[in-house]
């Protein structure tokens, strides 16, 4: 009993408000824009209402469960969790496809959505990998068991053509970066044991995250300005030019600034070490766009590579953003309907279920029914709790002693930020569409369930933060 009262007080109970208020708004919410006049009870089990009251009972009875683990019992049961994780995207790869992705299982009249779980699991399987370094100088065996645990779990997830929560998994490279976990061994493994150099570190290997984004940042630019997919490389946001053309014009300038470096700073003696590092490095730059090139070309489908062209303002004319953007746009369109103070609970007109203005208006774009009969008011409101959300667990994070809660709890966090930034950037037209739920909020048992499952897990670990030291 005395042990049970100790932990009921070391619960965060801020963290349990803010998540109980957001799921509460939820559900009221999701009444709203899947009302059913013939079911109007809320609790009835054959609405989505109803449903999604019960997977937060499956939930709650589930973190109950956790409650009764010690926590220094989960670490213990992270492999079995994940690899029962991973082992569903793989069944899952063997049903037939809906709407042209494998992404569920069904069991009878329900159905789970693996994917969902798999964040939980990698999430867990991230801080009991990072835990159990010992050494405080990160080799290259250290990262490649990391990275090669993180692209197994991705490839299962692009099989599934399921690209949405492909992205959400690069939220884990944010928190290797925090914890120290870099790609810097493999590029001492080139200067140092290739070109012969004695480096300790090098600032692209440590900072990986800053370089990647530059690369992104430069390859969008390229995709903005260029005229057609085949001339999508960086080369073509300065001239509009082939990958051909592109590839000498960066070997050229890389050459030359090659030159330049070397008659400004290297002694004699470095020079040529000096010269196949700038031209690698232009190399190197321009693979990892064209790997950018190959996944927009390759990965993404026709629909998927419109929704981003849209977003770009590739696609000008207005008749035909209606007709390749229709639930962007509709969705804008409820958003901006609602004003500042909204048009009332259960008056939305665009977003209502009865007009069908808004598709996936209980899913992907719930947010717009909430915004557009609460208004910007309400739907500020709802930022506030989700940045307020993330604030508390990376506060949590930063009071761990243990490396495999502070993993975990920052992973937690990075995927609720993934998918709160880009729900709400679709609603608002500034994401493209790419299926990603809102977090407690949009209608889905396997959601609401592994969401819900991760914060139970952050409060026990957070609960015993004093005894838990692995």
């Amino acid at each position: 009993m005395e042990r049970k009262n100790t932990y009921a007080k070391n619960l965060d109970w801020s963290l349990i408000f803010i998540v109980v208020a957001i799921i509460i708004m939820g559900i009221i919410n999701l009444y709203s824009a899947a009302y059913n006049e013939d079911r109007p009870f809320l609790l009835n089990l054959k609405t989505l209402y109803g449903k999604q009251i019960m997977w937060f009972g499956f939930a709650c009875f589930a973190g109950f469960v956790i409650s009764l683990i010690d926590a220094r019992h989960l670490r213990k049961l992270t492999i079995p969790i994940y690899l029962f994780t991973v082992s569903l995207l793989v069944a899952v790869l063997f049903t037939t496809p809906i709407n042209g992705a494998r992404s569920w299982l069904g069991f009878g009249s329900f159905g789970i959505q693996p994917s969902e779980f798999a964040k939980l699991g990698m999430a867990m399987m991230l801080a009991y990998q990072i835990s159990g370094i010992k050494s405080k100088v990160v080799n290259i065996k250290t990262v490649t068991g990391i990275i090669a645990v993180l692209l197994v779990t991705m490839a299962l997830i692009l099989a599934q053509n399921d690209t949405g929560t492909f992205l959400v998994f690069t939220a884990f490279l944010f928190v290797m970066y925090r914890e120290g976990i870099t790609f810097d061994p493999y590029v001492l493994l080139l200067t140092n044991n290739i070109l012969g150099l004695r480096l300790k570190h090098t600032w692209v290997g440590v900072h990986f995250i800053p370089v990647l984004f530059v690369v992104v940042f430069f390859s969008v630019i390229a995709l903005i300005f260029a005229d057609s997919d085949q001339s999508f490389t960086l080369g073509s946001f300065v001239l509009n030019i082939p990958g051909w053309a592109y590839v000498l014009i960066v070997l050229l300038i890389g050459a030359l600034l090659a030159i330049f470096l070397i008659s400004r700073f290297a002694t004699t003696r470095n020079k040529k070490r000096l010269t196949l590092i700038v031209i690698i490095g232009y190399i190197s730059f321009s693979v990892l766009n064209g790997l950018i090139a190959v996944g927009y070309l390759k990965v993404f489908q026709s629909h998927q590579r419109t929704r981003i062209d849209l977003v770009l303002g590739k696609i000008n004319s207005e008749d035909e953003k209606d007709g390749k953007d229709y639930n962007r746009n509709r969705g804008m369109a409820a958003v901006g309907s609602g004003g500042l103070l909204g048009n009332g609970y259960r008056n939305a007109h665009l977003a209502s279920p009865e007009s069908g203005h808004v598709p996936e208006s209980e899913t992907d774009f719930i947010f717009c029914v909430f915004a557009e009969e609460w208004g910007f008011v309400g739907s500020f409101i709802v930022v506030i709790l989700f940045t307020a959300l993330l604030i508390k667990i990376v506060t949590i994070a930063e009071r761990q002693r243990s490396t495999y809660s502070r993993v975990y709890a920052y992973s937690v966090a990075m995927i609720i930020f993934y998918h709160f930034a880009i729900n709400i950037g679709m609603n608002l037209g500034v994401a493209p569409v790419i299926g990603i739920p809102l977090p407690f909020f949009s209608y889905g048992g396997s959601s609401m369930i592994s969401f819900t499952v991760m914060i139970f897990i952050l409060l026990k670990l957070d609960a015993q933060r004093k005894e838990v030291l692995f």
